[in-house]
């Protein structure tokens, strides 16, 4: 990757520098390369002579100046220059370059990759709602978010497994089976009162009414808190089919399904739970089992199992943080992830600190864990706010958008923004065939570039590897500086945990091809240069195949014609 390249040659000219006489002994501190603001400032630049002002105690100019004189020569590099306040600037070469086309084509659709996780392994839990109704636009954001993560996190270099964790324990099953067993029996003709705290959807009679067809008025005639039970778990199955066919349409798939219920049938919980109280970590009060949270730093204690006085039935009694003790445990200790990322939405912001405490609280290393928080989601049309439907109740389902805009430009725009802001989406730009779309714009650019290689066939061009030396205009060089990015934004987006980085990366790209289209004729009549021409279509599948990458990392289709 050039940017590694060029933060290995600022630190050999600071070695070299020092090796001189010309800069004193000190330890070289981490090296940032970003990108100029603006293109005459050259192509990436280094402003770590500000930062060593105060240990040289010398001008960050002259700091700068001194290391780009001890730079050694790389056939990279074009062309080094120094700018006030104290930055060092790199121009990369033209005739190096223009190769990196060669490069990008042998390396496939693979051209992207980076070894940042050297095969360790990685799991990314996503979504994860309640099995209690359809997904809503928030979990659709959860998924796009979290899907994007574990694509590029694979291009990273980690074996990746995405998990779907299944909230199947708990009182909200038990309010649900309430909820089915109201509609199943007034599916039947009984005039059986709706619980108050129920599930108000009208896809809790849809599933009462599949019930009743399909099993008839059995749960009628067993006691009603047995009923009401076995249909909370069958609501739950039906849920969760629905959910796996909505994330299916959005091209999510996960490695594995983990029930919460689990973590207590096996066992595991009663087993951390003793590992805490071995640790002096627990204690009881109120007849409630609190976590001593306060003794690992945090402000408050948190209560791991709830007084029977408040929750009767002992199944319902451990709260989240209790399913959490266990569940951070199966990942790191009895699954052996190397790294554990959880994505989840901001209301659990609180619920942060407590995990990590739990996990030093077990002697985990709290380092591989990363818990990723996200806005939520507003939905507009034309301006006007869209809140809820006839089916979700009180929520627009994720299958409506769906069927609305479709997965593509679901999947985009739902990362256009970071994690941690609120967004719009609107539904009425999603689906407008206009460069103000910017899914449309980036898909209509890959349909530009496979049009231009069908045209060159009808053509009877037979494409060659191309002297791609050839590529010396601004607009095409231009144009594979953006494509060398991409290997640089993968390791960004992996590390940083911010997949919305592909999106402006795409945009970037897409309006680069644009330029060179507009600048640089390609076929004939307009092109009569036949070796130009075959260094361009050279250029024209690189780009394509970069672009098709791009795209696939979060999701979203390459189309060939629109």
């Amino acid at each position: 990757m050039i940017r590694h390249t060029i933060i290995e040659l600022v630190r050999s000219g600071i070695s070299a520098a020092q090796a001189a006489g010309a800069l004193p002994a000190f330890e070289i501190p981490q090296i940032e390369v970003s990108h100029p603001p603006k293109p005459d400032m050259g192509d990436y630049s280094s402003s770590l002579p500000l930062k060593l002002a105060n240990v040289v105690k010398r001008p960050p100019l002259q700091i700068a100046q001194t290391i780009a004189k001890h730079i050694p020569a790389n056939d990279a590099i074009g062309k080094i220059e120094t700018a006030a306040p104290g930055f060092v600037n790199f121009t990369l070469a033209p005739a190096w370059v223009s190769l990196e086309v060669t490069r990008i084509l042998a390396a496939g659709a693979r051209f992207g990759d980076v070894n940042l996780g050297e095969g360790k392994r990685a799991q990314v839990e996503f979504v994860s709602a309640n099995p209690t109704g359809p997904l809503h636009i928030g979990g659709a954001r959860n998924a796009a978010i979290g899907d994007t993560l574990a694509r590029v996190l694979d291009a990273a270099g980690y074996k990746i497994e995405r998990e779907y964790y299944i909230n199947d324990a708990g009182s909200q099953i038990r309010h649900f089976g309430a909820s089915m067993y109201a509609r199943y029996a007034q599916a039947a003709g009984l005039d059986v009162p709706f619980p108050e705290d129920g599930y108000k959807g009208a896809y809790v009679a849809e599933y009462a009414q599949e019930v009743l067809a399909r099993d008839g008025r059995k749960y009628l005639d067993m006691p009603q808190p047995e009923a009401t039970r076995r249909l909370g778990r069958i609501g739950t199955d039906l849920v969760i089919a629905q959910v796996r066919s909505t994330l299916e349409r959005m091209q999510v798939c996960y490695d594995t399904w983990f029930s919460e219920k689990s973590l207590y049938d096996s066992g595991l919980f009663d087993k951390v739970l003793k590992m805490l109280g071995d640790r002096s970590l627990l204690y009881e009060s109120e007849q409630a089992t609190w976590f001593a949270a306060t003794k690992l730093g945090l402000e408050k204690d948190a209560v791991l199992i709830r007084s029977p006085q408040i929750i009767p039935n002992p199944e319902e009694r451990p709260t989240y943080l209790a399913s959490d003790v266990a569940y951070v445990w199966n990942k790191l200790v009895e699954r052996k992830f190397d790294r554990v990322i959880y994505v989840w939405g901001a209301g659990h912001h609180g619920d942060v600190p407590r995990v990590f405490a739990v996990a030093q609280a077990l002697g985990l290393d709290t380092a591989r864990i990363q818990i990723l928080l996200y806005q939520n989601v507003q939905l507009t049309r034309g301006g006007e706010r869209v809140t809820m439907s006839k089916r979700g109740g009180n929520f627009v389902s994720t299958d409506e958008v769906l069927d609305e805009v479709g997965p593509d430009a679901l999947r985009f725009m739902l990362i256009t923004s970071s994690a941690n802001a609120a967004m719009d989406f609107d539904l009425q730009l999603a689906v407008q065939q206009s460069n103000d779309n910017p899914v449309y714009y980036v898909q209509y650019a890959h349909a530009r570039i496979a049009g231009i290689l069908r045209n060159a066939a009808a053509q009877s061009i037979t494409v060659t590897d191309g002297n791609t030396a050839l590529l010396q205009h601004p607009s095409e060089l231009a144009l594979i500086k953006q494509m060398l990015k991409l290997e640089q934004v993968v390791e960004f987006a992996a590390t940083k945990l911010e997949p919305h980085h592909l999106t402006h990366y795409a945009l970037e790209l897409a309006r680069a091809f644009s330029g060179f289209y507009d600048d640089c004729p390609i076929l004939p009549p307009k092109q009569t240069d036949a070796d130009l021409m075959q260094a361009r279509l050279a250029l024209v599948r690189a780009a394509k195949q970069v672009l098709a990458r791009t795209l696939d990392l979060m999701g979203v289709t390459s189309p060939e014609t629109m």
